[in-house]
């Protein structure tokens, strides 16, 4: 792809919690797509209880050398955090790095092949459980 480098960085950026428990499933979908997307940095950022936290994440990727960051928001619904807070946040560390070409991607629940991919799951689960 031109006009990328080996730094550039996907972030799959989730809510957080208390519970350390709660991110497996962020980490375990990192890995995932580190290892079906091996030409890209694969990054995990939280909006709060947890680390890191989105700006030290974006800042870590421009000292690696990114050009291209993309914020995968692993949220179900476009609410107050993503319509207020993330864009003060992404305004703010595009200020520290005018280099960068940050990208938020929409939302999960807004996707329809997500819709249809947990409708699915749903679907078998109600199925097998012969109801």
């Amino acid at each position: 792809m031109a006009g990328t480098t080996d730094a550039d960085t996907l972030i799959l950026f989730a809510h957080g919690a208390r519970d350390p428990g709660w991110r497996v499933p962020v980490d375990a979908m990192a890995s995932m797509l580190a290892a079906a997307l091996p030409q890209v940095r694969i990054a995990v950022a939280f909006l709060e209880f947890m680390s890191p936290e989105l700006v030290e994440t974006i800042d870590a990727a421009a000292a690696a050398g990114a050009v291209r960051i993309a914020i995968a928001p692993l949220f179900w619904a476009e609410g107050g955090h993503l319509k207020r807070e993330v864009p003060e946040l992404i305004a703010q560390a595009q200020a520290r790095h005018p280099h960068l070409r940050i990208e938020r991607w929409p939302v999960l629940g807004a996707s329809p092949e997500v819709l249809a991919a947990l409708s699915g799951v749903y679907r078998e689960r109600w199925q097998a459980a012969g109801v």
